[in-house]
């Protein structure tokens, strides 16, 4: 995170600077509206209806008077919380899976390439619809979280076999595994910081996938819908009607957080993989360095070159 923070590369600088705004808005955003605002995301007729932005309302109010501000700044706690969790969850399940099938190539190894595989052409998109139509109402956000996370790991763990597999005969790692390591050492101390770069992309792709597939099943109405979130937010701006009204103020403010995050982690994955492939490093140079004109008295002809 420090050699991203100094590699001086604005795309990465944008980036972290939205995200770590999320993050900051989604820990102390809520506490702000409602201890200095004075604002509820659930209070009814906290304004007058389909109002639009003004200084008592910073985003307008809903078609029940609820003020927009608060809920975007509560759905934004809701949204990245589930992004991380999510996120968090795919991930590891993506590099146990990835590294352990990737290092064992007997048996295990492909029993557990089979059982990746499984999950992998299992479409995700129902499935995903399927339990979380099941568990709707139970368990709040950490159970959409975690249903998210355990139904969209089987990809990027195909990818993390693929590299293990291309590491695992490395001089390096071979080298620690004749010393007499333990596997788990070997894995962990010699794979996996070679694997960094791959991995912490995985992560933040993972996070932005988790943020829109809550979005999406809160505005089919799959989710959770009495629960505060950008999803739901798009969702009942739909069902009352805010777009055919023109009230851009209520559906424009969760569409947009979802496309910032997403923007922002993919300009950090641009500084992910300029730090990783020193080729990439080399391009950012603008121009090609301009050749110096030497000139020099050439013996016995007096021509300058």
């Amino acid at each position: 995170m420090r050699r991203l923070w100094t590699s001086g590369d604005r795309k990465v600088t944008v980036g972290l600077v939205v995200l770590t705004l999320m993050l900051l808005i989604a820990l102390v955003g809520p506490v702000f509206v409602s201890a200095v605002l004075g604002q509820s995301p659930t209070k009814l007729h906290a304004g007058p209806p389909m109002a639009p932005p003004s200084g008592d309302h910073w985003l307008g109010t809903t078609s029940s008077g609820v003020d927009v501000f608060a809920q975007f700044v509560t759905g934004t706690r809701v949204s990245v919380f589930v992004g991380l969790v999510g996120g968090t969850i795919s991930t590891f399940l993506a590099v146990l899976f990835g590294l352990v099938s990737g290092y064992h190539t007997g048996k295990a190894g492909a029993a557990l390439t089979g059982f990746v595989n499984i999950f992998l052409v299992i479409p995700g998109l129902p499935l995903l619809l399927l339990i979380a139509s099941y568990t709707r109402g139970r368990g709040g956000w950490p159970a959409v979280a975690l249903i998210i996370g355990l139904t969209s790991w089987a990809g990027g763990a195909r990818v993390k076999r693929a590299q293990t597999l291309s590491l695992r005969n490395r001089d390096f790692v071979a080298a620690a595994r004749y010393s007499g390591d333990k596997q788990s050492r070997v894995l962990f101390l010699e794979v996996v910081p070679h694997l960094a770069p791959v991995i912490a992309s995985t992560f933040l792709f993972a996070v932005v996938g988790s943020i829109a597939a809550e979005a999406g099943l809160d505005f089919i109405g799959a989710g959770n819908t009495n629960t505060v979130s950008w999803g739901t937010m798009l969702y009942w701006a739909q069902s009352q009607g805010a777009l055919q009204s023109g009230a851009w103020w209520w559906f424009l403010p969760p569409g947009l957080g979802i496309a910032l995050v997403g923007t922002a982690a993919g300009l950090v994955n641009f500084g992910i993989d300029e730090l990783s492939d020193p080729r990439r490093r080399t391009s950012r140079i603008s121009g090609r360095p301009k050749r110096r004109k030497v000139s020099r008295t050439v013996s016995g002809t007096g021509a300058a070159v």
